[in-house]
């Protein structure tokens, strides 16, 4: 008599795996809780249990990267007194940003599995997760004699977590925009990414004194991550964080640079037709330069954009044309400027592309994004 194969296990409530779990990551085996947040989770999935395998990995995402949070605060602490040890909790640290950020990309990819619509509960899930992402400044008082192997390491996590945390941003956006909300992504979470990266980003972290660092460590500054957080800036729905953070990045970029980021971020708000919220930001920029005592950029470029946002206002083509051609000097100093410009102009006023190449500028901007 042949006997009855056993049927698999039921799957008990989430909690009940959420909460042992939680007790392996406390006793410090986060490599061995990683794998089974991935296990387990993925059998609720397989079981069309899809609400908690959400549960389970959310909470993963959290404590991982929470607990890298912990950690890297005692890095903080112990970097100016035991370099040897705060090395082996850098790399302790960037594992388990590395692991909760799996966790969190996971997380996204479950959302798209089970359909899940955008709406505000799980945008607060995602917000959740991005806080717990590891936020700390670098130190900006290297002495020229510092070891540069110490700088290394800083700026080394710093480029993980920020790789890490674009990742999920990224695809937490992509979902965003297939499932309901605008076709760009949703705006709250474009912003998250913006102020992270420029928070983050070793490049853009430090001011222009201790980027020569930067330099001898990655080869050359990234002068294209200012345009990579405007480009997400643009999309998101803080405009007056966007100004804080061109005041920032103005007074530690390369001198010369000023007006090109400023343009830059007028140009990409009206090319998507966002006249209010480029009026906005220059008028912010305008109280920041009153309230700090220091002065918007004096350029050719800048004159060129105070005219540009007036002119946008009104049935005024030929002046449009007529300013393009005036400023053609200043506008050609960034190639994208051009392409920005005819973007506008087709928005604004109907006018059509004739050149095929065009185009090439915005997929790169894109591609940043």
């Amino acid at each position: 008599m042949s006997r009855q194969r056993p049927g698999r296990v039921p799957l008990p409530p989430a909690e009940v795996n959420i909460e042992k779990l939680e007790d392996v990551i406390n006793e410090g085996n986060y490599y061995g809780a990683q794998q089974m947040y991935k296990s387990i989770s993925a059998r609720y999935l397989s079981a069309q249990r899809h609400s908690e395998a959400l549960d389970i990995l959310h909470s993963g995402a959290c404590l991982q990267l929470g607990n890298g949070q912990v950690i890297l605060f005692q890095v903080w602490l112990l970097i100016l007194s035991d370099y040897t040890m705060s090395r082996r909790i850098w790399k302790k640290n960037s594992d388990m940003v590395t692991c909760g950020s799996e966790l969190a990309v996971i997380f996204v990819e479950t959302l798209v599995k089970a359909k899940v619509s955008y709406d505000d509960d799980v945008l607060d899930r995602i917000r959740k997760i991005y806080k717990t992402f590891p936020q700390i400044p670098l130190p900006q008082d290297l002495g020229e004699d510092d070891d540069m192997q110490q700088l290394n390491e800083a700026l080394g996590a710093a480029k993980t977590r920020v790789e890490c945390c674009m990742s999920f941003l990224k695809a937490a956006i992509k979902w965003s925009a297939e499932f309901g909300a605008h076709r760009n992504g949703s705006p709250e979470i474009h912003a998250m990414l913006a102020e992270y990266l420029y928070s983050e980003s070793p490049e853009l972290m430090l001011n222009f004194h201790y980027a020569f660092k930067v330099i001898l460590i990655f080869g050359s500054l990234k002068c294209s991550d200012m345009t990579r957080v405007s480009y997400h800036f643009v999309r998101g729905n803080n405009p007056k964080k966007f100004a804080s953070s061109l005041v920032n990045f103005m007074g530690k970029c390369y001198p010369g640079e000023e007006d090109l980021a400023v343009a830059r971020a007028v140009l990409m708000y009206l090319s998507m037709g966002n006249l209010r919220d480029a009026n906005f930001l220059m008028d912010e920029l305008k109280k920041h330069a009153q309230y700090e005592e220091h002065d918007l950029p004096q350029s050719d470029l800048i004159q060129f954009i105070s005219y540009l946002l007036p002119t946008l206002q009104r049935d005024a083509l030929p002046l449009f044309n007529k300013l393009r051609t005036n400023y053609m000097s200043c506008i050609d100093r960034e190639p994208a400027f051009n392409e920005l410009l005819d973007e506008i102009a087709e928005l604004f006023y109907g006018v059509q592309r004739r050149n095929p190449l065009q185009g090439m500028f915005g997929d790169i901007f894109k591609m940043m994004g």
